[in-house]
């Protein structure tokens, strides 16, 4: 062991240890296991550095085989887990790995603390979930196929599944992302509308443009949607259609009724990511009933690979007076159904 440095599993000389202390830290060894003789060096290296990692003297050679017995386990563990994970899910993509064996930006710190961040925008500030369900929803994007996010207005469902896109797109998990929704007017008619199809939905779909006006660049966003690396579309516009390697959102999917909402999960195909979010109060269905959006959730619940997020009006993020809005109208449904009653 004299005059050598274990740095996970490299034997590299001792010569100027500081500085290889120094080194493993900003390649973000964890642990290094060095000769006790040199303990004099290693008290030279920074306490801050000291501190963020793991530095085990040892005297003996038969010292480190326990050590390295411990890491195969870690290892062994990680791989199970790998394995787990594609029982649960039909592929698994480069972050699965990297979740599970590096962990640095694992869903689980988006539980733990929300500190990772999803995707920058264009101002570089970054974009991380804000609140815990936001976070579970992070969380379970990553560790299912399909996701539902429920929930009443301001919550950020639509904003954080857009952000999720974007990273999947920037970080080549997907070759596409597809944006749908139901074409049902809130109280109002398209027809009315001046322009042709287009130019009658794009309004209507606003809210999705702005969100990714938010994190990806003009030029680039409007590069995108003309090859159609971006699509935005009306739901109508999915049947018929295969979607592989894409991930693929459906918002307002409370405007759709059971077959509606079959036929868009029915378009998944291999290497997709499908995100539903709706709110459930906000019904423009002239039959409020026909909305299949909780009936969907509850007859997939226990597919594996399928989850389903629930917000609350605690959870919304837009301005503050926005939740007391959301509880008095709530509040008001309330009694004129009990009225009805």
């Amino acid at each position: 062991m004299t005059g050598e440095v274990t740095i996970t599993g490299r034997v590299l000389p001792v010569g100027g240890i500081k500085e290889k202390f120094l080194a493993a830290y900003r390649e973000g060894v964890k642990t290094i296991l060095y000769p006790h003789t040199n303990e004099k060096d290693v008290s030279e290296v920074p306490e801050r550095v000291r501190k963020e990692m793991t530095l085990i003297p040892v005297k003996h050679m038969d010292e480190v085989l326990p050590l390295a017995l411990e890491g195969w386990k870690e290892f062994e563990a990680k791989l199970n887990m790998l394995i787990e994970r594609r029982l649960h899910k039909m592929n698994l993509t480069p972050y699965d790995v990297e979740d599970i064996f590096d962990g640095e930006s694992s869903p689980e710190r988006f539980k733990l603390s929300g500190d990772s961040t999803i995707v920058h925008g264009n101002d570089g500030k970054p974009i991380k979930a804000r609140n815990r369900t936001q976070q579970e929803m992070v969380k379970a994007y990553f560790e299912n196929d399909l996701i539902f996010a429920v929930g009443p207005a301001g919550t950020g469902k639509t904003y954080v599944a857009i952000a999720l896109a974007v990273r999947a797109l920037k970080n080549r998990e997907v070759r596409r992302i597809i944006l749908t929704r139901p074409a049902v007017e809130a109280g109002e008619r398209l027809g009315f509308l001046p322009g042709d199809l287009k130019d009658k939905l794009d309004p209507y779909l606003q809210p999705l443009y702005d969100a990714l006006g938010d994190m990806i660049p003009p030029k680039k966003l409007q590069e995108f949607m003309a090859d159609g690396t971006i699509q935005i579309a009306p739901l109508a516009y999915m049947r018929g259609r295969t979607l592989d390697k894409a991930c693929v959102i459906l918002d307002e999917a409370q405007n759709t009724n059971l077959g509606q909402l079959k036929m868009f999960l029915t378009r998944m195909g291999r290497d997709a990511k499908f995100i539903v979010t709706g709110d459930a109060s906000q019904i423009d269905l002239p039959h409020k009933e026909d909305s299949g959006l909780l009936k969907g959730i509850e007859l997939t619940k226990k597919i594996k690979g399928i989850c389903a997020i629930f917000f609350k009006n605690e959870d919304i993020v837009r301005h503050p007076l926005v939740s007391k809005i959301v509880k008095a109208f709530d509040k008001a449904g309330e009694s004129c159904t009990e009225g009805i009653k």
